[in-house]
């Protein structure tokens, strides 16, 4: 999978939050075989016995970070938090959220939009989260993200694919953007779908962290992801109106059970 100008193998992105302690973390993370995580933009990131702690498990992990502006409302707090991320974690990579409403955490579109143009700009290397809207998406690779991340359905609820037309809709229109689903995926078979439809890969959090054992989880999805990925390759079958036999009757013989002698 291709990240702007970076290539990674695991098209499993994996989030840091919600762990019941950073051993189960470390230890799921392993297990998913990602290589990139998400972080938030906290205060004890910057230092502090829980920051210090955190950060010596993404050391040893050795997986690539991916900050994002995770609680941000307006345009201006976005681009603010983008800031003290690439200065914090030295990288240009940004996952830009700017939520417009706190019930659904639906992303407010229009501020995605304009954050997003302003920070591409500025030299980011932006990774929009957004709804499932075709012109919002045409709009975001207009303003130059190469990566976009549309939700299945809202952050946290394991809804799965709520408009799976939409989803078909942007990969056919969007060939070679790089398209991720992110948010509402709550089992590994949610995954195996949005891959089999053609996407590149996929960034979890909940369905992991808060899953009775993290670890097994997180390996159940990397093989979702791998299997969806390899069926999508490899061909689907279409869905038919008809039944079509597997063993073809032509040719075979038929016997009629109790005709004369």
């Amino acid at each position: 999978m291709k990240l702007y100008d970076q290539e990674v193998a695991s098209r499993l992105l994996v989030g840091t939050a919600l762990y019941s302690s950073p051993a189960v973390m470390k230890a799921a993370i392993e297990a998913s075989g990602a290589e990139i995580v998400t972080v938030s933009l906290r205060r004890e990131a910057a230092g502090g016995a829980a920051g210090d702690a955190f950060w010596r498990i993404i050391r040893a992990l050795g997986v690539k970070v991916l900050p994002n502006t995770a609680g941000c409302r307006t345009v201006e707090d976005a681009v603010r938090t983008a800031e003290l991320a690439r200065e914090l974690f030295d990288t240009p990579w940004i996952k830009l959220e700017v939520i417009g409403d706190d019930e659904t955490l639906q992303p407010d579109v229009v501020g995605l939009v304009e954050a997003a143009a302003r920070l591409t700009r500025d030299g980011f290397e932006v990774f929009p989260y957004c709804t499932e809207d075709l012109s919002v998406v045409g709009r975001l690779v207009e303003a130059g993200c190469r990566v976009v991340m549309p939700w299945a359905s809202p952050i946290g609820s394991g809804q799965g694919i709520v408009n799976r037309a939409g989803l078909r809709t942007l990969r056919a229109r969007f060939p070679d953007v790089t398209l991720i689903v992110d948010a509402g995926l709550g089992a590994p078979s949610h995954a195996a779908d949005a891959m089999e439809l053609g996407y590149d890969g996929v960034l979890l959090n909940t369905a992991i962290a808060r899953a009775d054992d993290p670890v097994p989880m997180a390996r159940a999805f990397a093989l979702a992801v791998e299997a969806g990925r390899l069926a999508h390759e490899s061909g689907l079958m279409g869905a038919r109106d008809f039944a079509s036999p597997s063993t073809p009757v032509v040719g075979t013989p038929f016997w009629h059970v109790g005709a004369a002698e």
